[in-house]
């Protein structure tokens, strides 16, 4: 084993950044000596890996505070290649044990597998579908605020791909289990894998036929249509409400509103 290939150094999941603000990194001689390393790829011709922590993130739908503000700071490619780390090692810490069986599970393929010891399952790392949409009606966006969010911060509504439903059909299901209104002219504008736990979030856009709401409360503490003065003035951060971080695609999809 080469000692000296990169490891990114991670306490538990939290990054660690060096003193420019960039992601730490060691070598594996840093590595505990039982440690599970996954393979990330190879950096300036230096192999680089991540090991997988004793558990899985108790909170894993981004409730730390304080690394939503790290990730704020981080350059491009580096939350790029924290995300995906993350997501990894995560998922192994918990797949310790098969779903088929329950005997014990192995590393395996770099990482990028697991197998039962028992029954020989091969388990992979998953990435569930979450779609993510901008709702138009008049010129007007629809833009919600979930439960336990802080007062004033909104973005796109939100919801998971269940089984058997095109995206399309998601879209459109979210949307009326959460606002009570109906879409048409569902269009797929971009995706950003998002690590918490591990989602692939589908942004795409649609039309409402009216402007009429019927909130589910169990999940929305409010939907508000906004002109789109209002969402450039927020994006810009003088605006009537707190937009999504710049790292969430759902920054980017308003500003692609905006612009269209």
């Amino acid at each position: 084993m080469n000692w000296k290939a990169r490891l990114l150094a991670l306490d538990g999941l939290m990054p660690s950044l060096d003193d420019e603000g960039r992601l730490a990194w060691g070598t594996l001689a840093d590595a505990a000596e039982d440690a599970e390393l996954c393979f990330l790829g190879i950096e300036n011709g230096k192999a680089c890996f991540a090991a997988v922590p004793p558990r899985g993130d108790a909170s894993p739908r981004m409730a730390n505070p304080q690394l939503w503000s790290l990730m704020a700071t981080l350059q491009h490619e580096d939350l790029a290649l924290y995300g995906g780390a993350r997501s990894l090692v995560d998922w192994h810490a918990r797949h310790r044990f098969c779903a088929q069986c329950g005997g014990s599970t192995v590393i395996a393929k770099g990482g990028w597998q697991r197998n039962c010891e028992a029954c020989g399952t091969q388990h992979f790392p998953r990435t569930d579908p979450v779609t993510i949409m901008l709702v138009e009606h008049e010129g007007r966006l629809m833009l919600g605020r979930g439960l336990g969010w802080p007062e004033g911060r909104f973005s796109a509504l939100a919801g998971f791909v269940e089984p058997g439903e095109s995206i399309e059909e998601a879209v459109a299901r979210e949307v009326f289990e959460e606002a009570g209104v109906r879409v048409r002219d569902v269009n797929y504008i971009a995706s950003q894998p998002w690590p918490f736990p591990s989602q692939l979030m589908i942004g795409c856009h649609s039309f409402a036929d009216s402007d009429e709401l019927d909130i589910d409360t169990t999940e929305m503490a409010e939907v508000v249509f906004f002109t789109r003065e209002e969402v450039k003035d927020a994006l810009a951060g003088s605006g009537p409400f707190v937009a999504p971080p710049t790292h969430a695609i759902a920054h980017h999809l308003m500003h692609w509103w905006v612009r269209k």
